[in-house]
C-alpha cells in the first residue's frame, strides 16, 4: 500500500510521503513535553474518568492561497506517539497542495485519551511549514528563471532548520545554505567564500580564494564580494586573478552602506544602500567590458517578494538570489485545531463545525510505521 501510494503521489505531480525515520522526532514528543500542559490534564481526566468517546479534531487556517505543509510531518507524529495509532481514521491533504481560508486540511477520528494531547504540536507544525513553504512559492514566482537558494538558516533557531529547508524544498527551492536544511529530502548545503575567509587574510581577497579554491577547486570560486565596499573594483581583480576559476560573486552590501562605485557620482534620483540595481547594472557591464561575461553574480541581503518582483520586471542581471528572512516569516497563517464531531454526531464550539472537504484523502496505516 505504501509504494502504490507513492506511485499515486509521483504520477500526480504530488509530494510523496514521507515516513516516520524521515523526521527523527525527539521522544520527549510521546511524553508530553512538548505539548500544552491543559492537553495533558484533559487526557489524565478523559482516561480516568470519561475514556472510549470517539471524537473527530479538524485542522485549518483563515487565510486564502496558502501552499500547504506539514501535513505528513503531522501524519508521522501521530503514527510514532499517539496511543493505539492503527485505530485512528486520518484523512488529508497533501504538501504542496493549495488551500484557502476555513478548509480543512487535516482531521482525525479516534479516542480523544489516544491522540488529543498533540494538538498544539500540530499546529505549530502546519503553521511554521506552510508559512515557509507559501513564502518560498511566492519568491520562487517573483524571481521567475532566475535561481534563489535558501539561507535561512542563520534567521531562526538551529532546531527549525530541517523543517524549514524541508517546507522550501515543497515550494520549489532546492539550493540551502546546510545540510541541515536537505536532511528531509537528502539535500546538501551549498554555500560561497565567505567575509571571514577574506578577514584572516586580511582584507585580501585574492588570497583568501587561492586558499578557498585549493582545498575546493571541484566547482569554482563563489565569493562574497563587498567585503572593502567597493564591489566592482575588488570583482574585476579578482576575476582577473583567477580567470574562469571564478565562478560567481556574491554582492551582500549592507543596507546601511553605500558602496565606494558611487563615490564620485549622483545618486539624488535612486537609494544607492545596500545591494541595489544602479550597482549591479554597472558590476554586470564592468565585468562584461573587461571579457569576464562568465562569472555569473549572486544577490543577497534583505530580498523579498516586492524587491526581487521588481528587479526581474526590470531585467536586473542577477543569476542568483539568496534568501533568508523572507522565508522564515511566520505570520501569515495560523492553524487551529478543533473536536468537531463526538461518537458520530456533531459536537463543537460556537462558531466551529465539521467543515466537508471533497479533496481529503484516507491516509493508510502503517505508511508512517518506523
Amino acid at each position: 500500500m505504501a509504494d502504490e501510494l507513492e506511485i499515486k503521489l509521483k504520477e500526480e505531480g504530488k509530494i510523496s510521503r514521507l515516513t516516520n525515520k524521515t523526521f527523527n522526532f525527539p521522544k520527549e514528543l510521546g511524553e508530553g513535553f512538548y505539548s500544552a500542559n491543559y492537553f495533558l490534564r484533559s487526557r489524565k481526566i478523559v482516561q480516568e474518568l470519561y475514556p472510549g468517546h470517539i471524537v473527530t479534531m479538524q485542522w485549518f487556517e483563515r487565510e486564502d492561497n496558502m501552499m500547504l505543509c506539514g501535513v505528513d510531518e503531522a501524519i508521522a507524529i501521530l503514527h510514532t506517539f499517539a496511543k493505539n495509532p492503527a485505530d485512528l481514521v486520518i484523512v488529508a491533504l497533501n504538501d504542496g497542495d493549495i488551500i484557502n481560508g476555513n478548509e480543512p486540511v487535516l482531521k482525525v477520528t479516534g479516542r480523544y485519551e489516544d491522540f488529543g494531547f498533540l494538538e498544539s504540536v500540530i499546529d505549530g507544525v502546519l503553521t511554521r511549514r506552510t508559512c515557509v513553504a507559501s513564502n518560498t512559492r511566492d519568491i520562487l514566482e517573483a524571481a521567475g528563471k532566475t535561481p534563489v537558494f535558501s539561507m535561512a538558516d542563520r534567521q531562526d533557531d538551529y532546531l527549525t532548520q530541517a523543517g524549514d529547508g524541508y517546507a522550501s524544498y515543497v515550494a520549489g527551492i532546492n539550493r540551502v545554505s546546510t545540510d541541515a536544511q536537505g536532511l528531509w529530502w537528502g539535500g546538501k548545503g551549498m554555500g560561497t567564500m565567505p567575509h571571514a575567509l577574506i578577514e584572516i587574510c586580511g582584507g585580501d581577497v585574492c588570497k583568501a580564494a587561492d586558499l578557498y579554491y585549493n582545498e575546493y577547486p571541484e566547482n569554482g570560486v563563489t565569493a562574497l564580494i563587498d567585503y572593502n565596499n567597493d564591489v566592482i573594483t575588488d570583482a574585476l581583480r579578482l576575476a582577473e586573478h583567477l580567470g574562469h576559476k571564478l565562478h560567481a560573486i556574491r554582492v551582500d552590501t549592507s543596507k546601511s552602506l553605500i558602496d565606494h562605485y558611487f563615490d564620485d557620482k549622483d545618486t539624488s534620483s535612486f537609494d544607492p544602500h545596500g545591494v541595489c540595481k544602479e550597482l549591479i547594472f554597472a558590476l554586470r557591464e564592468e565585468l562584461d567590458k573587461h571579457g569576464f561575461d562568465y562569472v555569473q553574480i549572486v544577490c543577497s541581503s534583505s530580498f523579498g517578494v516586492d524587491k526581487i518582483r521588481e528587479w526581474t520586471k526590470l531585467g536586473v542581471p542577477v543569476d542568483m538570489y539568496g534568501v533568508g528572512t523572507y522565508l522564515v516569516n511566520n505570520t501569515r497563517c495560523s492553524f487551529t485545531g478543533d473536536l468537531v464531531r463526538l461518537d458520530g454526531k456533531e459536537e463543537a464550539k460556537v462558531g466551529r463545525r465539521d467543515i466537508p472537504s471533497s479533496r481529503l484523502e484516507k491516509v493508510p496505516y502503517p505508511i508512517y510505521n518506523k
